[in-house]
């Protein structure tokens, strides 16, 4: 088999991708469902794309199965196990902090310990200093118009006559 040129571009549309591959778009689709972060998310409406990377996912891909002779739990351990380690996690967070950060985390640390010993204090057992107290709504009754009742009642009598 004979290396494939992957032209210089960060996105692919899947008959390219297939066309640098050699292989049939329904195998491109299998092998999509089978390696989950193969390709970039179909967008509603439009073409499957993929990126450099995938590109040259899918040849290794075609590489293990048609070369090597893997099948694909085969060729997933194999891409598995050639991920390079994840980074060593630090010690310590101490260590990537700087004083200056540490001290700011200490004293967010302090005022949360005060904020939730006085959320946890019953409010009748320590006087406090303010009180915070639902708004007060004054309902207003309406007062009936004098003046507009003594008015319909000399509409009223008008009409009668």
């Amino acid at each position: 088999m004979e290396a494939a040129q992957i032209p210089n571009r960060s996105l692919f549309r899947q008959p390219e991708v297939c066309e640098i591959a050699q292989v049939q778009p329904y195998v491109l689709r299998s092998w999509e469902a089978e390696f989950k972060d193969l390709g970039v998310a179909k967008t509603q409406g439009g073409p499957r794309v993929y990126r450099k990377t995938d590109v040259e996912r899918v040849l290794r891909i075609k590489h293990l199965l048609f070369v090597e002779g893997l099948t694909l739990a085969g060729a997933r351990r194999r891409l598995l196990d050639e991920q390079p380690a994840p980074p060593p996690e630090p010690d310590s967070l101490g260590a990537l902090l700087t004083s200056d950060a540490r001290e700011r985390i200490l004293s967010v640390r302090q005022s949360l310990r005060e904020l939730a010993a006085m959320l946890g204090v019953e409010p009748s057992a320590e006087p406090a200093e303010f009180e915070l107290a639902a708004p007060t709504t004054s309902v207003r009754k309406r007062a009936a118009r004098p003046a507009m009742a003594a008015s319909t009642k000399n509409r009223g009598a008008s009409k009668k006559k």
